[in-house]
């Protein structure tokens, strides 16, 4: 046992307990106790968790958001005071949308300033820092928040806190303590953690079951949509075993996971923000809803008036979602993988239509690979330009059994998904939320999770800027993570402009080719990561020269190096990337 026992020995002692493996840091003036634990810990040779040192909270609370998704475990983010909690910025917005179980944890500014108490004001920006509520900076996105307030009861509220986050919807949760309570000596609790465990899952009452079937067993055209529920890779087991079973095309919708095998004959492709009508949806007379929060966009894509919909996610109301409705015949929330073994386990006494199944089965193979057929004929070689089809299928070639994707492609999104064509559950993620530069810490989190897999991020000019590559790529180098970033890079933000074409197709924006999202002059990115973290770097901007850049990329990373390749694509005000935002506008106009 340590020879001074505080509130912050008790939080750490706590983290240990829970199995967390790691707490991303950016400490500063609220966090003495803290670290004076820390480091007699290490002294005495106690196990606690390790500390990885963040320069930017934003990457802080990526990278623990990224272990989780690999893990399903939550890590621990400390940030000093309410500046270090703004500055967590959109990562908060991510863990929130995305359900990703995490903990953070703030100091906040003293309490007292004559020396009351150890731990009292000695700083002037303890004053600076004082604000009047401070947990309500991340209120909005928290499952929990709460304040600790004394030392004989950390462990608890910290225990309850992992409960919450790790309780579906999962998410994160935060903490914060003054210096005078973090320094406070206490007694040691001790704590059975087998009676803090998160909810245990729901699962579809047994008349749910009834009607599911009783419906989807008279339909002719039914239809699965998911976006995440492959963040259960059992889950995806179970899909595949009711989609074959049924001969149901599935469709994933802007998916952060690999829900469905691509090459499987049942799937039917992806959805993003194409300004056009899906045919099986417009066609299906059922659509089972699995883990999704956005299966349609109703404006330009919808299934017919007479489709029956039935909704299973572990939040089915979207309950920080203030607009938000998919009119359903009935909402469960219930765990997607034990839905699918109730359904699976149910079929098996259903007398079922084998013809008509076989039938439905040789239709959707047939569009399936037409689908296919496509695709690959957009990923063709160009002597002139590297267009994102082709390098995603290049990509492709160099991923194996052992690589995990991180995609942030933004833009290139659903061309990233088609033309990767991930098959193994838990092969791919992405962020599953709005706020970008993910992918830099998501990345280090990754490789910390499974660090004998090749992780390859994807990711847009744009993000890989929002990502702070200079703390990703310094962090990188010194916790030896060492991953390949390819930037999909066409000098600017290509989404705000095609926003923009989709509300005003032909307005003065569009006539004056104005929309400020040129990044010029363009800086040299993959320099960046050189600077900072020793990465291996390149800039491609031949056709001729990619195949031979990745290769070198993957090898470096593979050698224990970091490697950004800055790939250039048309610019998003080149005469090819008009022409094609100027097709995407009008087909949302039609």
């Amino acid at each position: 046992m340590l020879s001074k026992y505080t509130a912050s020995t008790a939080f750490l002692e706590a983290l240990q307990e829970a199995g967390v493996s790691y707490i991303f840091a950016n400490l500063g003036s609220d966090h003495p106790a803290m670290i004076e634990s820390l480091a007699e810990a290490r002294k005495e040779n106690i196990k606690l968790p390790e500390v990885i040192i963040c320069p930017h909270e934003m990457v802080a609370l990526s990278a623990a958001n990224g272990y989780a998704q690999i893990t399903g475990k939550p890590q621990a983010v400390v940030v000093h005071v309410e500046c270090g909690t703004q500055n967590l910025g959109g990562a908060v917005h991510n863990a929130a949308k995305g359900r990703v179980p995490v903990l953070i944890f703030a100091g906040s500014s003293p309490y007292t300033q004559e020396g009351e108490l150890t731990g009292s004001r000695n700083e002037f920006i303890h004053w600076i820092q004082d604000v009047a509520d401070q947990r309500g900076i991340v209120r909005g996105y928290t499952k929990y928040d709460n304040e600790i307030r004394s030392g004989k009861n950390v462990k608890q509220l910290v225990h309850r806190a992992l409960q919450f986050a790790q309780s579906e919807p999962k998410g994160p949760v935060y903490l914060m303590g003054p210096r005078e309570v973090m320094e406070e000596e206490t007694k040691p609790v001790s704590i059975n953690t087998d009676l803090w465990e998160p909810i245990a899952p729901t699962a579809l009452p047994p008349q749910g079951i009834h009607d599911i079937l009783n419906d989807l067993l008279k339909a002719e055209k039914p239809l699965i949509i998911t976006s995440y529920l492959g963040r259960n890779s059992e889950a995806v087991k179970e899909l595949v075993q009711f989609s074959e079973t049924l001969s149901i095309p599935v469709i994933e919708s802007v998916p952060n996971y690999m829900n469905f095998p691509s090459d499987h004959p049942m799937h039917c492709g992806y959805q993003w923000n194409s300004p056009e009508q899906n045919e099986l949806l417009r066609e299906a007379d059922f659509v089972l809803v699995l883990d999704s929060d956005v299966p349609w966009i109703p404006l330009v894509n919808n299934p017919s008036e007479n489709c029956t919909v039935y909704y299973i996610d572990t939040d089915p109301l979207k309950q920080q979602m203030p607009l938000w409705y998919i009119p359903s015949k009935c909402f469960f929330k219930a765990d997607a993988h034990i839905a699918l073994q109730q359904l699976n386990e149910s079929l098996k006494s259903k007398v079922l239509d084998e013809k008509a199944i076989s039938m439905r089965r040789d239709n959707i193979s047939k569009v399936h690979h037409q689908q296919r057929t496509e695709w690959n004929e957009n990923e063709q070689y160009r002597e002139d330009i590297i267009t994102p089809e082709y390098l995603t299928a290049c990509i492709r070639e160099i991923v194996d059994e052992n690589t995990i994707i991180m995609n942030e492609g933004i833009s290139n999104y659903e061309t990233i998904y088609k033309h990767i064509q991930a098959k193994r559950p838990g092969s791919i993620f992405g962020s599953g939320a709005g706020s970008l530069g993910w992918n830099g810490g998501a990345s280090i989190g990754a490789k910390l999770a499974l660090k004998d897999q090749t992780v390859i991020t994807l990711t847009g000019d744009g993000s890989y800027l929002f990502s702070i590559p200079s703390s990703v790529h310094w962090m990188s180098r010194k916790y030896d993570t060492p991953f390949l970033t390819i930037i999909y890079n066409n000098r600017g933000w290509k989404s705000p402009k095609l926003s923009t074409l989709g509300v005003h197709p032909n307005g003065i924006a569009n006539q004056t080719n104005q929309f400020w999202v040129d990044l010029d002059p363009h800086a040299d990115l993959a320099k960046i990561a050189e600077a900072a973290g020793g990465a291996f770097a390149q800039t491609v901007k031949k056709p001729s020269d990619l195949k031979d850049a990745l290769n070198n990329a993957i090898n470096a990373v593979k050698e224990g190096r970091a490697a950004v390749l800055d790939v250039y694509l048309p610019a998003i005000n080149s005469a090819k990337e008009e022409q094609s935002s100027m097709q995407d506008v009008q087909l949302s106009s039609t």
